[in-house]
C-alpha cells in the first residue's frame, strides 16, 4: 500500500465513542448473519455471489451518512470536513508526511489514492472469495474452523511489521480465543460435520454463506488450504491496513501528539475538535471564524476510515459485477433478483448491517490494531451462538461450546484491559 507513517502499536479505548462503535459492530454482525441465513434458507433466495456483490457494494453509503450526521449536528458547512480530510489523505498518500502547505502546495495524489484504494478492495474481497470457493469444496465447520485462526496470523504479522517484541499474555489470548472459537464451531453442532448448526457461519461476510442439506465436501484437502490462504490474507490485511491505511493521528494517538495539535490550531487555519481521548468536544470552530476558510484536522472521529469504507464499495460496484454473467452462464449461480418486495426489504437490512459491520471493523482496525480487533470480532461467534440457542437451536447448547465461548470472551478482557493500562 502506498505512503506509511509511523504508528503507535499500544492500542487504547480511544474514548467512548469507540466503546460503543464496537457493540454496533458486534450487533450488526449478528443481524447481518441470522438475516443472511433468513434469506437462503427459508426465503430460499440462494444467490451467495450476488448477495456479496450488493452488500460490499452498499458499503459506499457509509461517508455519505457520516458527512450528513457532521453537517446536522454540528451546523457546519461540508467544506470544512472535506477539506480536513482532503489534506489528512495528502499528509497520508506523502512520503513527506505533513505539512502546514501540503493542501496548499501539493496536488491530490490521485493514482497513490487509486492504487490505495485498488489494494484495499483486493484485500477485503480476496479473502472473502477464497472463502466463498472453499466451502463449496470442504465441511463448513472445517472452513470456519480454520478461518478464525486470522487472529493468530494477525499477531504474528503485527510483531514482525511492527518489530515489536513477543508477549506470553498476548500470545495466551490469542491462542485461547482461537482455540475457544473451534470449540464453539464444532462443540455447538450436535449435527454431522456436513450439516453444521448456523453458528459455523461467522465470518466477516455472513452474507456470503452457502449451506445445502445433504452437501459433502468434493475436495477437503483443497477447500482447507483455501481457507488458511483467505486466513492469512485476512490477516496480514488488518496488521497493513493499520500501518498503511489508518492515520497516523488517530484518537490514539491524540495525547502523544498533542503539541502539533496545538500548532496547526494556533495558526488560525485548523482547529482540533478531540479532546485528549479521543472523544469530540464541543468547541469545534470559533463562531467569529469565516467557516469557508477552515479545515477541521485531523477530520472528526471515523470520518477518514468511513471515506475509505466508500470508496472500496464503489470500487467493488464498479468492478466485482463481473463474475456475475460468467458465474450466470456457467451455472455456478443463475442470476435472479429477489422474488418479492418482502424479500428485497430483508436484503436490504442485510447491506445495512454489513455497512454498519464493516465500517464499524475501519474504524476499530485505525484505533485499537489488528490483534484486537480480529479477536474482538471472534465474539461475534458467542454472540450468534447465543442466538441460535435462543431462537434458532437450543440443542446446540453443549459443555464444549460454553467452554469456546468462555474462552473467546477471556481472551477478549486480557486484551481489553492491556488497552487500560497507561502506555
Amino acid at each position: 500500500m502506498p505512503g506509511g507513517h509511523a504508528r503507535s502499536t499500544n492500542p487504547h479505548l480511544g474514548g467512548i465513542a469507540a466503546i460503543v462503535l464496537f457493540a454496533i459492530t458486534l450487533l450488526s454482525f449478528v443481524i447481518e448473519s441470522q438475516l443472511t441465513q433468513y434469506v437462503q434458507m427459508t426465503l430460499g433466495y440462494r444467490h451467495p455471489f450476488f448477495l456479496f456483490y450488493l452488500v460490499h457494494s452498499s458499503f459506499f453509503i457509509s461517508f455519505p451518512l457520516h458527512l450528513l450526521y457532521l453537517i446536522v449536528t454540528t451546523r457546519r458547512s461540508p467544506r470544512v470536513f472535506l477539506a480536513g480530510l482532503v489534506t489528512s489523505l495528502q499528509s497520508q498518500l506523502s512520503p513527506s508526511g505533513f505539512t502546514e502547505s501540503t493542501h496548499l502546495d501539493t496536488p491530490f495524489p490521485i493514482l497513490r489514492f487509486l492504487l490505495l484504494v485498488a489494494l484495499l478492495t483486493v484485500g477485503i474481497t480476496g479473502p472473502a472469495l477464497l472463502w466463498f470457493a472453499a466451502v463449496s469444496l470442504a465441511s463448513i465447520s472445517d472452513v470456519t474452523a480454520l478461518w478464525n485462526t486470522n487472529a493468530f496470523f494477525a499477531y504474528i504479522f503485527t510483531v514482525k511489521i511492527f518489530g515489536l517484541k513477543w508477549e506470553a499474555r498476548r500470545i495466551g489470548a490469542v491462542l485461547a480465543a482461537t482455540l475457544g472459537a473451534a470449540a464453539v464451531v464444532y462443540g455447538g453442532s450436535t449435527s454431522s460435520p456436513d450439516q453444521p448448526s448456523t453458528l459455523s457461519a461467522t465470518m466477516s461476510d455472513a452474507d456470503i454463506v452457502v449451506e445445502v442439506e445433504g452437501f459433502r465436501p468434493s475436495a477437503p484437502l483443497v477447500g482447507d488450504l483455501l481457507t488458511v490462504v483467505a486466513s492469512v490474507g485476512y490477516g496480514l490485511y488488518q496488521v497493513l491496513y493499520k500501518k498503511y491505511a489508518a492515520l497516523p493521528n488517530d484518537p490514539e494517538l491524540v495525547e502523544s501528539t498533542r503539541d502539533g495539535y496545538a500548532e496547526l490550531s494556533a495558526s488560525g487555519s485548523y482547529e482540533s475538535i478531540f479532546d485528549d481521548e479521543g472523544d469530540e468536544t464541543q468547541a469545534a470552530l470559533p463562531e467569529h471564524a469565516d467557516s469557508e476558510k477552515l479545515t477541521i484536522y485531523p477530520p472528526p472521529f471515523g470520518l477518514h476510515p468511513n471515506f475509505l469504507t466508500s470508496a472500496i464499495g464503489l470500487c467493488t460496484f464498479l468492478i466485482l459485477w463481473i463474475p456475475l454473467p460468467i458465474l450466470h452462464y456457467s451455472g455456478i449461480e443463475p442470476f435472479a433478483l429477489p422474488p418479492n418486495v418482502y424479500t428485497m426489504s430483508v436484503i436490504a437490512c442485510i447491506a445495512l448491517s454489513g455497512v454498519f459491520f464493516n465500517a464499524g471493523l475501519m474504524v476499530l482496525l485505525g484505533i485499537w490494531g489488528p490483534v484486537v480487533v480480529s479477536v474482538g470480532n471472534l465474539l461475534t461467534i458467542v454472540l450468534v451462538f447465543i442466538s441460535d440457542a435462543l431462537f434458532g437451536r437450543p440443542a446446540d447448547i453443549t459443555l464444549w461450546s460454553l467452554v469456546g465461548a468462555g474462552f473467546i470472551v477471556a481472551a477478549f478482557g486480557v486484551l481489553a484491559m492491556d488497552m487500560l493500562k497507561p502506555s
